[in-house]
């Protein structure tokens, strides 16, 4: 034994040398090592989080979950339902809901039906969808097209509201993983401007800690994402200024105030706000689009009316450029000699504040989506001139809006929004599916961390 010793001590104090060295590389200050199994515990979370975006993945793409998203939009898509009478459209995602045995409130904003899933507590992650349809004609040529004269989807709230029933299936399923609660918002009238913002007022918001929502967009082909932090959409607003003058005979003038010249006054002043006293960094619209005055050729009347449009970026722009407005309308009148009457807050055109992403829900959603679609399909998109409701849900929580890209040439998915040869790519519903439920999936396991 000694010899044995003896022979193998060297060995042995190499060992203990290696050892001591090996302590100090990776821990020169002497700390403890209780600190390591947090490391370990990372990879953990990371392992956990890869398998299960590739899970979520997965149960997105099974063909027969596929299948069933595109069944539930072409019903929708064949019987389209304008804002606040979305009665059969709601009473399918009710159905739908009840078949994967996921409560739900109903109705919530006369036809939105609010849905939960989770454990129940705190936190809270919210997902919303629009339902309504457009007074539009269908032009495009397809197996399903709406089967109601004089209405469409063409804004894609059909496949918004299927994608988002898809992301309640993919969680359903993962259910017992969910680390808090998730909300699913199936919002009427967002055409109208109004549904967002009485499914508020409904409580729809109350103890929600964040939201996401999506729009498919043609700006990019089918499988691509963009957003922005920040400024995003554009605020809209919209106004009608009677001028009120005094009516008579067009062969003598000077015995009536003419509302037709203050009026024309009033639009030429509207364009120097934006080109005159508008920073051009600061990117804003004022178009007077409609004027009506007057029943004859010979008559001065005794008003005349003008109705417009405003957009901004930021709250701010939005209410100078508001206030602006009515203050060029109202001078104008009076140079004159007329009064005026300004209506902001048209029920038919309500006013819809800026789409302002939350920059750190942005980057949560910027990642989710790298880590299905790859970086090079997740882009970052610039500011647009178009408005959402959805607004009004980011000026209560933090949250973020995403354009899920639909161009597809092959199969004609090439119109923009509006248009009565609207069509969608219907292969991009998995992708739309996977990120609902992957952002609601991983904020609920890192709400720390985001928060």
């Amino acid at each position: 034994m000694d010899k044995w010793v003896v022979q193998h001590r060297s060995v042995f104090l190499l060992f203990i040398g290696i050892s001591l060295a090996f302590q100090n590389s990776v821990n020169p200050d002497g700390k403890h090592f209780d600190s390591l199994p947090t490391c370990q515990n990372n990879n953990n979370i990371s392992s956990s989080s890869s398998y299960m975006r590739e899970r979520i993945v997965e149960l997105a793409n099974d063909p027969h979950t596929v299948d069933w998203m595109k069944k539930i939009r072409r019903q929708i898509h064949e019987n389209p339902e304008l804002a606040f009478e979305e009665f059969e459209t709601s009473k399918l995602i009710r159905q739908q809901l009840d078949q994967m045995g996921i409560s739900y409130r109903w109705p919530v904003a006369r036809t939105g039906v609010v849905a939960t899933l989770g454990s129940g507590s705190s936190p809270f992650v919210a997902l919303r969808a629009d339902m309504d349809a457009l007074p539009i004609q269908e032009m495009a040529e397809w197996g399903h097209k709406s089967k109601v004269d004089g209405k469409m989807h063409a804004c894609g709230h059909d496949a918004h509201s299927a994608m988002l029933l898809g992301a309640a299936r993919i969680l359903k399923q993962l259910q017992d993983t969910l680390q808090g609660t998730v909300v699913l918002i199936f919002q009427p009238a967002e055409e109208q401007g109004q549904g967002g913002r009485e499914m508020i007022a409904e409580g729809v918001l109350d103890n929600v800690d964040a939201i996401f929502g999506l729009h498919t967009v043609h700006r990019y082909p089918t499988g691509v994402v963009a957003s922005r932090p920040g400024e995003f959409l554009a605020g809209c607003g919209s106004f009608r200024a009677k001028i009120i003058g005094k009516g008579g005979h067009a062969a003598i003038p000077q015995d009536s105030i003419d509302p037709i010249l203050a009026a024309s006054s009033a639009v030429i002043s509207l364009q120097n706000i934006v080109s005159r006293e508008i920073d051009p960094i600061d990117s804003q619209v004022v178009s007077v689009a409609m004027i009506h005055g007057g029943t004859a050729f010979n008559v001065i009347p005794e008003f005349a009316t003008i109705e417009g449009t405003f957009r901004a970026f930021s709250r701010k722009s939005f209410d100078a450029l508001r206030e602006r407005i009515k203050e060029v309308i109202e001078a104008q009148a009076a140079v004159y000699r007329c009064s005026c009457e300004i209506n902001f807050t048209g029920t038919e055109h309500p006013t819809i504040p800026p789409t302002v992403n939350d920059a750190r829900i942005y980057e949560h959603v910027r990642r989710v989506s790298i880590d299905i679609l790859g970086e090079g399909n997740v882009e970052l998109a610039p500011s647009f001139m178009g408005s959402e409701d959805f607004a009004f849900y980011l000026e209560n929580v933090p949250g973020s809006f995403l354009f899920l890209g639909i161009r597809n040439e092959r199969i004609g998915s090439i119109y923009q929004p509006h248009s009565p040869y609207f069509t969608i790519d219907e292969d991009v519903f998995p992708v739309g599916a996977s990120i609902y439920a992957a952002f609601a999936h991983s904020y609920l396991s890192n709400s720390t961390r985001i928060l």
